[in-house]
């Protein structure tokens, strides 16, 4: 399958202001990739480009003053297969999971094991291990969240989320994700392309997506709360503890979004 994403997203800002950009394909994807993902400015403009600590593409720019609109706009092969399901994967102990899970299985700005961990053992303690509770998890995140983008807030974190019901795809994973955490399973937070490929139409207006990955079984599974079942076409941006290691901007003084459009089509 081939598959047609992009963006086109404009900041109005009242001085130059830096920004980082986590918007470009995961190196992961990049062999996938059959045009190239440029990252595109208007105006034009200079950005060093360096890969984070955790292996995503990062550019630094300074917007200038006015409207900067950042854009791409590429074709990509998929399998076109739904996201693995693997339901006998097992849990691993501590001492023998990978050094470098082992920062998945601790709080974060948006995912506060110590505010959770008592609910999460209280409603998951008593279940079987590894594929089976993550699974769980994702049944109670699913159906405890009422999903509106008009619930959308950038500073909410999980256990506002859990008290609060209600959010857009970044909190059903970060509320998930500190369950998972809470329960000794590492979690990942993911963001990126997910179309609407494979779903009953009408289709809402493109965004970008969040869902999560957790360890079990000997490596990392998709796991996406929001939809709670397996979906085509993901095309994986970036990987971090929360949506703070990969937001798609971060600015580093006053900006205002004011034009937002994206685009994840299969091309027939």
């Amino acid at each position: 399958m081939k598959i047609r994403a992009g963006y086109e997203i404009s900041y109005e800002c009242p001085q130059p202001t830096p920004m980082i950009l986590q918007l470009s394909v995961h190196p992961s994807r990049v062999p996938d990739l059959l045009s190239r993902d440029r990252i595109m400015f208007n105006p034009d403009l200079p950005a060093n480009t360096y890969h984070d600590s955790f292996g995503n593409f990062c550019h630094v720019i300074t917007a200038p003053q006015g409207r900067l609109t950042i854009s791409t706009d590429f074709l990509v092969q998929d399998s076109g297969e739904v996201d693995e399901y693997a339901p006998q994967a097992e849990q691993h102990a501590m001492q023998v999971l990978p050094v470098e899970a082992l920062i998945y299985l601790l709080g974060s700005r948006y995912c506060e094991t110590d505010r959770l961990s008592n609910t999460a053992w209280s409603l998951f303690g008593h279940l079987p291990k590894g594929w089976p509770l993550v699974q769980a998890i994702c049944d109670y995140v699913h159906n405890h969240i009422t999903f509106g983008y008009q619930h959308a807030d950038p500073t909410m974190s999980a256990w506002e989320v859990h008290n609060q019901r209600r959010g857009v795809c970044r909190d059903f994973a970060h509320l998930a994700i500190a369950f998972c955490r809470c329960m000794n399973i590492p979690a990942r937070y993911c963001t990126g392309y997910l179309g609407d490929i494979g779903t009953p139409q009408p289709w809402p207006p493109g965004d970008f997506a969040a869902w999560f990955e957790g360890y079990v079984g000997g490596r990392w599974y998709t796991f996406d709360p929001r939809n709670n079942v397996p979906r085509i076409g993901r095309i994986l941006m970036a990987r971090g503890r929360d949506a703070t290691d990969v937001a798609i901007v971060t600015s580093f003084g006053p900006c205002t979004l004011v034009g937002f459009e994206v685009i994840t089509d299969a091309v027939v």
